[in-house]
């Protein structure tokens, strides 16, 4: 799923190219992607673009008259833009948008899953009803971070990921920031001491911005064709079984229904493996519960 620093890129992308716009034509492809009926999704035709943001995980494209079309990527929605006078890709498409010079924005969905959306909003109180409410942590003091990483106990990977507590962090820069503020992805968030709630603020901010810093110079001013969870230079996420960047030791995972955890159990638990639900269940007492037991049995 696109996060934070990708949907960044996108969102300055899209504004440097559609800001005063006329919308000439938007096609839906597919019809599982529109989740809206009022107002119709001809209206937005025929309507110049005025302002591009992101809202947590969504991309928001204000029209003229107050409406607002509200993407959300999901797991496996991309973005491609054609320049006047190219070819448009013949990939199966859920969604085109063509502008007043020529250009057209193209929507894919890589499976066969359709879980993108788009919605035709009225307004910005509407459009504020899919805000879910997460906080912007580059935005944030390290008071307002503490407040709402103990708002409720979950775990830090669960509480990172939650778009209600934090807005646009998902499963890749989850790890990353654990990695980083050297913290279990299992650790409960009431269990953390300021020391720690600090370090974890700190690398969050410094992962977020460094990882947008770095795809705004991977893009060069392209539009951005290269979106993905894994990413070259990433310490851990994608990265089960290599070497971790800072003390070699190999990185883990746990997996638990479409996702996983990539974590180093040396610079994060004390040389501890955080419990694989299907494989521990599987092997009990051969379940390996330290590097060394890892290294044993390898």
């Amino acid at each position: 799923m696109p996060e934070l620093p990708d949907l960044t890129v996108y969102v300055e992308a899209l504004q440097r190219r559609l800001l005063g716009q006329r919308l000439e034509r938007l096609e839906i492809l597919s019809p599982f992607l529109l989740r809206s009926a009022v107002p119709p999704i001809t209206s937005a035709v025929g309507r110049r673009v005025g302002e591009v943001r992101r809202i947590g995980k969504r991309i928001a494209f204000g029209l003229e008259g107050d409406l607002w079309l509200v993407l959300h990527l999901m797991i496996a929605g991309r973005l491609h833009w054609f320049e006047s006078g190219t070819r448009v890709s013949g990939r199966t498409a859920l969604a085109r948008w063509r502008f007043e010079h020529g250009a057209t924005l193209s929507l894919t969905e890589a499976g066969t899953r359709r879980r993108a959306s788009l919605y035709l909003l009225q307004g910005e109180i509407e459009l504020q009803r899919h805000d879910p409410g997460g906080l912007e942590v580059q935005q944030s003091s390290l008071a307002q971070f503490a407040e709402r990483l103990r708002a409720e106990n979950h775990t830090l990977k669960r509480a990172l990921t939650d778009p209600r507590l934090f807005a646009g962090i998902g499963n890749a820069y989850s790890d990353e920031i654990l990695h980083a503020a050297r913290l279990s992805p299992l650790l409960t968030t009431q269990r953390l001491d300021q020391v720690a709630i600090q370090r974890l603020y700190e690398a969050a901010r410094t992962q977020l911005h460094d990882w947008t810093e770095r795809l705004r110079q991977q893009a060069a001013g392209r539009f951005p064709a290269e979106v993905t969870a894994f990413r070259s230079g990433m310490a851990v996420h994608g990265r089960f079984g290599l070497p971790c960047p800072d003390c070699a030791h190999p990185v883990q995972r746990i997996r638990y229904a479409e996702n996983e955890t990539n974590y180093c159990a040396h610079c994060q638990n004390d040389d501890r493996l955080l419990a694989d639900r299907a494989l521990s269940r599987l092997l009990r007492d051969d379940w390996p519960r330290t590097l060394d037991a890892l290294e044993r049995n390898g």
